[in-house]
């Protein structure tokens, strides 16, 4: 099911995030120039020391994060399906190196069996040179592609988030849905996702 896109400055973005213009990120985008992007997957790399090397690492620390030790990382590639449904328990943001478009979602729609109707997800277009803040509240898995071209997206978070488990909890109750550190995931049956627990009904969103 192809989905309609809309702008990351209509107002239904309002309760997903919100648009940051405070910050100078033009050195911080133009370093992700130097970062791959596969034309036929996505990946992410958590953390990569040379984009927090950069003057805005600091900022980042010291303003974004309230002096909490913090990550920037990336997620590339190529994509159009939703596959998955993440949260934490922070806020995340973004910086959109190239034009991409986020599917979003609302944790207070995952139902008591931690299931979620696909048809609820939002889709948003982030034209490069967009910085955003997706809230903790805020179901997003990785950014989809315009028009079918590789995107590159900077994503910043808590230091550690996305990193393996030291412990892994009970195979119950919300536990079920940890699959690395800071990270809830519910995953679309048809994306093959492994050790994630299934619980997306409805088709999986394309942006197509």
């Amino acid at each position: 099911m192809s989905i309609e896109v809309k702008k990351v400055t209509d107002a239904a973005f309002k309760k997903y995030g919100r648009i940051i213009t405070d910050y100078d990120c033009s050195e911080l985008i133009k370093k992700m120039e130097e970062t791959p992007m596969p034309a036929d997957e996505v990946i992410y790399i958590p953390s990569d020391a040379n984009l927090e090397a950069l003057a805005i690492g600091k900022v980042f620390t010291e303003s974004v994060f309230g002096g909490l030790p913090m990550q920037i990382g990336y997620c590339n590639g190529t994509n159009k399906l939703l596959n998955g449904c993440e949260y934490h328990r922070s806020s995340e943001f973004n910086v959109a190196c190239t034009d991409l478009i986020m599917l979003l979602g609302s944790q207070q729609d995952i139902e008591d069996d931690y299931t979620y109707d696909t048809s609820k997800i939002e889709a948003f277009f982030l034209p490069a040179g967009t910085m955003i803040e997706c809230y903790a509240t805020t179901l997003h898995y990785a950014p989809c592609s315009v028009d079918g071209k590789g995107f590159r997206c900077v994503v910043a978070l808590p230091r550690d988030t996305n990193l393996d488990l030291d412990v892994v909890p009970s195979d119950s109750g919300e536990d079920k849905l940890l699959v690395a550190k800071n990270k809830w995931l519910i995953a679309h049956p048809d994306a093959n996702i492994e050790g994630a627990f299934n619980g997306l009904k409805g088709v999986n969103v394309s942006v197509d």
